[in-house]
């Protein structure tokens, strides 16, 4: 079979993620977080595309019991006042837990001040209520109070802390891994543990795209990879650990694409624009070939472009604040690494010799 006749059986035996979503009689927004939960499998070609649907999976979910309500139930969605009404308490205690850390968001959006608001699956909170009603009656526990008092907000630590584990969780890549990791790193700390700058290009290039491609402005999209990104000195170092354990095993298994390496000759390339590392026009690095005739899972929803309601207009900014009239403070530390010791010693270590060295004058 050609590479050809793979791909059109492939393409014949799936569809576009906004076909399924309109089989599955959901809007967008419900599309990217039922494949954020795993409701949904998504699948792509190795060698480029967009991502497509299997008619299977449709058909697997048309089937269920209840469609399409059953579904549309499972990734409802609810913001603040909703959630609360659902659990029986004032918006004002719903927020405290959710900056405590006991209600997770799974998505958001911009409400006409350009600024961020959380929504959760109003299943989870179903499920919280079940198990922990004792938190939404009297005084809030001590930790709760204690965790307030200091000052924490762990909502987005939790919305990210979840969506990258997601992420991590869909692929065996360990090159695709590291590029979930190198997205929760400014890019200062990003060039003290990757300082070559022809490997962060690929990790850049090979950073999941969203179910239905790039959307919205450029700012706002930035302003989405800054929410991913580790803000608490523990989340960070934890994050750049996690990064250097998935580029070792990176190396071991491939080097990263160069210039020179399988080079194809693009139309044009040499009015490339620049790409801001320092490389000639033209020297962009190219991620190895593989077969397009193999389909790999891959989760791509983007919380920020996802249900924002119709009397919200379009958001043009994303800024990282909270629309919580209570002022954002620092969240709290996050949870601290489960690694061997010995491991974690000597990766620590490594850590703190690649800082020095990205500090050491050029003689």
């Amino acid at each position: 079979m050609t590479v050809t006749e793979a791909v059109c059986t492939e393409t014949g035996r799936t569809m576009a993620v906004g076909t399924a979503a309109r089989e599955l009689q959901l809007k967008r927004g419900e599309f990217a977080i039922a494949v954020h939960v795993g409701l949904v499998r998504v699948l792509v070609q190795q060698g480029g595309g967009r991502p497509r649907v299997r008619r299977e999976e449709v058909d697997r979910l048309r089937l269920q019991d209840g469609f399409p309500e059953a579904l549309r139930d499972r990734v409802h969605t609810v913001g603040t006042a909703e959630g609360a009404q659902l659990l029986g308490i004032s918006p004002d205690r719903f927020t405290r837990l959710a900056r405590a850390g006991c209600l997770a968001p799974i998505t958001f959006y911009l409400n006409r001040y350009r600024a961020v608001v959380w929504l959760y699956l109003a299943q989870e909170l179903a499920e919280f209520a079940a198990r922990e009603s004792q938190l939404l009656v009297g005084k809030n526990p001590a930790w709760v109070r204690s965790r307030l008092e200091g000052g924490a907000d762990l909502r987005a630590h939790n919305w990210r802390s979840r969506r990258i584990e997601r992420l991590m969780s869909l692929t065996e890549d360990p090159w695709a891994r590291a590029a979930v990791l190198a997205g929760t790193l400014d890019p200062v700390q990003l060039a003290e543990v990757v300082d070559d700058p022809y490997e962060r290009a690929y990790l850049a290039k090979i950073w999941p795209e969203p179910a239905f491609g790039p959307t919205g402005s450029p700012s706002a999209r930035e302003a989405m990879r800054r929410l991913m990104q580790a803000n608490e000195p523990d989340e960070m170092l934890w994050r750049r650990v996690g990064l250097i354990m998935e580029l070792d095993n990176a190396r071991e298994a491939r080097p990263a694409p160069r210039p020179g390496d399988e080079r194809r000759s693009v139309p044009g390339a040499g009015n490339s624009p620049g790409n801001g590392l320092g490389l000639e026009r033209g020297q962009e690095p190219e991620p190895e070939p593989a077969s397009v005739s193999e389909p790999v899972q891959v989760f791509s929803p983007d919380p920020v472009f996802g249900p924002v309601p119709a009397s919200e207009p379009a958001p043009t900014f994303v800024p990282v604040r909270d629309c919580d009239p209570v002022r954002d403070p620092a969240p709290d530390p996050a949870p601290t690494p489960t690694a061997a010791p010995e491991a974690a010693l000597g990766l620590l270590a490594r850590l703190g010799l690649r800082r020095r060295a990205s500090r050491r004058p050029c003689r």
